[in-house]
């Protein structure tokens, strides 16, 4: 959908940002880029991780300072020396990792530094009712501004935020990669948000690696390689996939995955088995055998339960219900240190969080699951740990090759191969892969394709969760399709389309609590 070609007065964008450079010891994030954006129009910033998309968006913030370049703000160069800067000119930033504070309310969180005060003493009621005019206004006033934040769902999360950016009166709003975490129909109500935004004249900057999501929502695109604009202000309803993907690599990538193996051997034992697994409140009866060599996937809406399954199995969620034997041996429930013993690895689906020690070393981040592999007297031999470590980021192209690097500096798809390493360092036996490509560029998501296809031809058993279902199909071998915490269908991957699976999910959803009929096939356990 594409919008108006809105502009300021007199004809000039709304913001111009002309040969900007910024370095970093090392690196040169941004070597002379260009971009523009007008009022009213949805603008969407694309590029690999590591092309310098954050790095730009951050400077817009103000939370980077240029080495070269120039801003202009309606028609007037200006210098963003910080993140009020920026807000006091109606420059608003929603982050992907949202900057919300739990523990706080919903109104609190929207006017956080800007208190609703009268002569030194706060006015708790004024700032609710302002909070719920601007959730109104946003088409959700389902949620109370009185709400501890911490406790919303995601998609209710980034409403918080975008209605924090609507209270400072921005003119520019900055969403980075704001549909990561929702599911299809909060994908709507998110873009129904934005064409209201744009209407009101609100110029949006709009980062995403969905790229089929850019010609729905987007008016004009810029595409950075390497730091640099390689294009910018392409129509998004009359660019094709095909011709982004190829300026964003500078070679065509399809969306093709590693072929499949002919057949997993139905006769051999199974390496992880589920039997009547439960989490009280999450999902319950959810049985399931992965095979040497093969790769299972599981797809279902957010909220379905599918990560839920795999924290279980890995031992971080204690089960209600059921068992998970890895081998023939049954693992003790609730008890993650006997299930990495075991051999099996879990890369979460919030890596940052949950997976990398974001200000500690890339080599330690790998190695941290593989200690004792490096203890001599009591002590670790740092020197073994870095060079198992090389091994690694060499094998799987983890850029710039720097164990030494905090892992932070890291974009998206490199932080991912890092906690791939991790597991492949400790010779997984199962590898559990929750939402493996979340935030993962075109070119970074077929290496990582690549790399689980590899894996599993090496006998490793993979279960993936995916919010992508076409992802789900095209890397699986076999699928289990999950809705409302509950298995409703298991078949072939290649047996099923995405038209199907939601089909499945829709159906289960609305037969929930009567007796589900799964697809077995022989030697398979449902």
């Amino acid at each position: 959908m594409s919008g108006p070609d809105r502009t300021t007065a007199g004809g000039a964008p709304l913001l111009e940002m002309h040969g900007i450079v910024k370095t970093f010891p090392g690196v040169r994030a941004l070597d002379g880029v260009d971009l523009d954006v007008r009022a009213g129009e949805v603008h969407c910033l694309l590029g690999q991780n590591g092309a310098g998309k954050s790095t730009l968006i951050k400077v817009l913030a103000g939370a980077h300072q240029p080495d070269a370049g120039r801003i202009t703000w309606r028609g007037e160069e200006v210098r963003l020396a910080s993140p009020q800067a920026a807000m006091g000119l109606g420059i608003a930033t929603i982050y992907q990792e949202l900057d919300l504070v739990s523990g706080l309310t919903v109104a609190d969180n929207i006017f956080l530094g800007r208190e609703q005060s009268r002569f030194g003493i706060t006015r708790p009621a004024v700032a609710n009712r302002a909070a719920a005019e601007l959730l109104a206004r946003l088409g959700h006033p389902e949620i109370r501004p009185t709400a501890e934040v911490g406790s919303l769902p995601a998609a209710s999360q980034q409403m918080v935020s975008i209605a924090r950016a609507l209270s400072q009166d921005a003119k520019l709003i900055v969403m980075d990669e704001p549909s990561a975490v929702l599911d299809n129909e909060e994908v709507e109500r998110l873009f129904a948000v934005v064409r209201d935004l744009t209407a009101h004249d609100v110029a949006v900057v709009y980062i995403s690696h969905r790229l089929e999501e850019i010609r729905q929502i987007g008016d004009r695109i810029t595409v950075l390689k390497d730091g640099s604009t390689v294009a910018t202000g392409l129509p998004a309803c009359e660019t094709e996939t095909r011709e982004v993907i190829t300026l964003m690599t500078g070679r065509t990538i399809e969306y093709v995955f590693p072929e499949r193996r002919s057949e997993v051997a139905r006769d051999e034992a199974p390496l992880l088995e589920v039997e009547g697994l439960g989490l009280r409140g999450s999902f319950g009866d959810v049985s399931f055998v992965v095979r040497p060599g093969e790769i299972l996937g599981l797809a279902g809406l957010v909220g379905a339960g599918r990560s839920e399954i795999l924290e279980t199995v890995f031992g971080a969620r204690r089960a209600t219900t059921g068992t998970v034997r890895v081998g023939g041996k049954k693992l003790r429930n609730g008890d993650v240190g006997s299930t990495v013993a075991a051999g099996v690895g879990l890369a979460p689906e919030e890596r940052k969080s949950q997976a990398l020690l974001l200000g500690d070393s890339v080599y330690r981040n790998i190695s941290i699951s593989s200690l004792a592999r490096f203890a001599r007297a009591g002590f670790l031999a740092r020197g073994a740990e870095r060079t198992a470590a090389q091994e690694l980021t060499r094998s799987l192209d983890v850029r710039p090759a720097d164990v030494d690097r905090e892992v932070r500096t890291l974009s998206g798809g490199n932080q991912q191969k890092v906690v791939l390493a991790r597991w492949l360092l400790r010779n997984c036996r199962v590898l559990l892969l929750d939402e493996p490509t979340r935030g993962v560029d075109v070119g970074a998501r077929s290496e990582i394709y690549a790399l689980v296809r590899d894996l599993a031809d090496r006998g490793v058993a993979v279960v993936v969760v995916s919010s992508e279902i076409p992802e789900v199909l095209g890397l699986a071998d076999r699928v289990l399709v999950i809705a409302d915490g509950a298995v409703v269908a298991e078949e072939r991957a290649d047996a099923l389309d995405e038209h199907r699976v939601l089909d499945l999910v829709m159906e289960g959803t609305a037969h929930r609590g009567t007796p589900v009929v799964t697809m077995q096939h022989e030697g398979d356990v449902a």
